[in-house]
């Protein structure tokens, strides 16, 4: 009688071969979910222009009106809405007042020249804004889909690192066979090399979006960029809280919201986006201005006092930290749109990719069972 032959002990990369496997059917649904809705989401902005006309004007050699006439505008049409926030989108686009009422937000859109109502758009009815919701909770109320979210994000980026690992060839000589695919082969060998391959291609960039993309999750990521931007260092004094003293009373020939938007744009002239955030009696009163449309970087910030308009805090791009900037940076460096429509179509591909590489890895799981039951029956 032969005598059954011992079993191999498994080596280290068999073994992450086993966690890439099993964690990649753990959360490849919820992956494939969050990449392709980023993907979708990337050309936002430039979808909506072509399809909603009421987002561009034509640019005119004039001021644009003080947000406490488009808030008034506001109120004028719907008198029971607040009108909170006043976006001010760039010289050839309509300035948004956002509003809400009876617990629905909406945009209300104004020539910023003329003051001429355009349009008014109930933001739950914002297809993007389903899919953003989609990107980051899966629907679910918030602090249970960031979780869910958060959790398989941490799991892709320890796929895209065991990934690596397993590309990695034994010997130098094998390397360009690594780094192509043999579209000759049969489907399941060139599924197997797309897979390998497209995942070794886009692992940088993968892992760019993925770490970006926690900081939507947990704040403890949040806190760690602001960490590795300043290198350690803390700087309390610009995340302090902005104070208000509420006994003081608003004069009648003072408007501090067209004070703070007049003082933020001075700051920063060249800048061509802004908003007037006025919060409440008890909150100060925040504009804050970007170098472009629609790209939301390079912010600088300013904390008005609400019955006043007295300035109580400046952060101008230049004058925040390293760390925060870094913060600031996450959004455009997750969507690709800080390097503008070269870095979107990037992320893009990326993402289109990174969708598919669940669904080529679960076809390789299913093609290696298959041929262990046929092995099985032959014998």
């Amino acid at each position: 009688m032969a005598k059954n032959k011992p079993k191999k002990k498994k080596t280290l990369k068999q073994w992450i071969g086993k966690i890439h496997l099993w964690l990649g059917l753990s959360s490849g649904l919820i992956v494939f979910i969050v990449s392709i809705t980023g993907c979708i989401f990337c050309f936002h902005d430039e979808i909506k222009d072509l399809t909603r006309d009421w987002r561009k004007v034509e640019a005119v050699n004039a001021p644009y009106l003080m947000p406490s006439v488009l808030q008034a505008k506001t109120k004028a049409l719907y008198p029971n809405a607040t009108a909170d926030m006043v976006v001010y989108n760039g010289s050839d686009r309509s300035a948004l007042v956002y509003s809400t009422e009876a617990g629905e937000a909406y945009n209300v859109y104004f020539n910023p020249y003329s003051g001429k109502f355009l349009h008014r758009e109930k933001t739950s009815d914002d297809f993007f804004l389903f899919i953003e919701d989609l990107h980051m909770h899966l629907l679910l109320p918030e602090a249970i889909g960031k979780q869910v979210v958060g959790i398989a994000t941490i799991i892709f980026i320890i796929m895209l690192l065991s990934g690596i690992v397993l590309w990695w060839p034994k010997k130098k000589t094998d390397l360009k066979k690594r780094l192509k695919i043999k579209w000759d082969a049969k489907w399941r060998r060139v599924n197997y090399d797309w897979h390998n391959v497209t995942g070794f291609y886009v692992a940088l960039i993968a892992l760019t979006i993925a770490l970006t993309g926690l900081t939507f999750s947990y704040e403890w990521m949040h806190k760690t960029m602001y960490f590795v931007g300043n290198m350690g260092n803390d700087y309390p004094e610009e995340k302090a809280t902005v104070t208000v003293d509420t006994l003081l009373e608003t004069s009648k020939s003072v408007i501090p919201v067209d004070i703070a938007y007049t003082t933020a744009r001075k700051a920063r002239p060249e800048d061509q986006m802004c908003f007037v955030w006025q919060q409440d009696h008890k909150s100060a009163i925040i504009t804050g201005s970007y170098p472009e449309s629609l790209d939301f970087d390079h912010q600088s910030n300013m904390f008005f006092h609400p019955a006043t308009g007295e300035l109580l805090k400046q952060q101008l791009y230049d004058q925040k930290s390293a760390g925060m900037q870094l913060q600031e940076m996450n959004y455009g460096l997750h969507t690709g749109q800080y390097f503008n429509l070269p870095g979107k179509i990037i992320a893009f591909i990326a993402s289109l990719i990174a969708a598919a590489l669940p669904v080529s890895g679960v076809v390789i799981w299913i093609g290696r069972n298959n041929k262990k039951s046929k092995t099985k029956i032959a014998a």
